[in-house]
């Protein structure tokens, strides 16, 4: 798993790359291309990834977005457009909104699955966004660190965990339609999946308890 973060203010931009114990050259190619390259201690998760790049990353406004760039990097507008129109802290991209916008189509078990998963997790966080899944996600700076210290979750079901932590500290977020496409070779080991469907649970159980005070 590798994840790729943008750190992005107009006047100032950096690129992360989190190198998730990869086995291939992603070290050598990033430091190459010259963008910063942060590497977790072995291979800890997609969540784990996140939560590094976007405490370690600087500038006012943090994306983070998946490595294949399945939502292509131009749609930050579309993110930014809805920041300054609605005055939010984050604003997430969805496919959910606009299936129309989806160039390349998962799977139908896939696709299916990723529906099922949103429901429960509205059903159990109550949460209001239809595609919290989506790895596209714009955050005040400030908000960013504010959220993602406070998360605990380290695998797939981290997007769900930092978004009711937005949602409990009391930060704005949106929900826009991005277009997407599914990228071949990416994949999500079954048991991964299966484990996502219990971090709604976790997640809710830690609000009630108050880990995310």
């Amino acid at each position: 798993m590798k994840a790729y973060l943008a750190s992005t203010t107009w006047d100032f931009t950096e690129i992360v790359v989190v190198d998730d114990g990869s086995r291939d050259n992603t070290p050598g190619v990033a430091r190459q291309a010259g963008v910063r390259l942060l590497q977790n201690p072995g291979n800890r998760g997609k969540g784990y990834s996140v939560r590094h790049g976007m405490l370690e990353a600087k500038g006012d406004w943090l994306l983070f977005s998946d490595a294949d760039l399945s939502t292509p990097i131009e749609e930050l507008e579309k993110l930014w457009s809805a920041i300054e129109r609605e005055r939010a802290q984050a604003v997430i991209g969805s496919r959910d909104l606009d299936r129309s916008l989806i160039g390349v189509r998962q799977p139908l078990f896939r696709e299916f699955g990723g529906r099922f998963f949103n429901l429960v997790i509205r059903l159990i966080t109550g949460l209001p966004f239809h595609d919290t899944q989506c790895g596209f996600k714009l955050f005040e700076g400030a908000a960013a660190r504010e959220i993602f210290r406070r998360q605990r979750v380290e695998r797939f079901g981290f997007d769900v965990e930092v978004l009711y932590i937005s949602q409990r500290l009391g930060y704005r977020t949106l929900e826009v339609p991005v277009r997407w496409n599914d990228v071949a070779g990416t994949t999500v080991k079954m048991m991964g999946a299966l484990a996502a469907f219990f971090d709604p649970l976790k997640v809710r159980w830690n609000g009630l308890t108050g880990k995310y005070k």
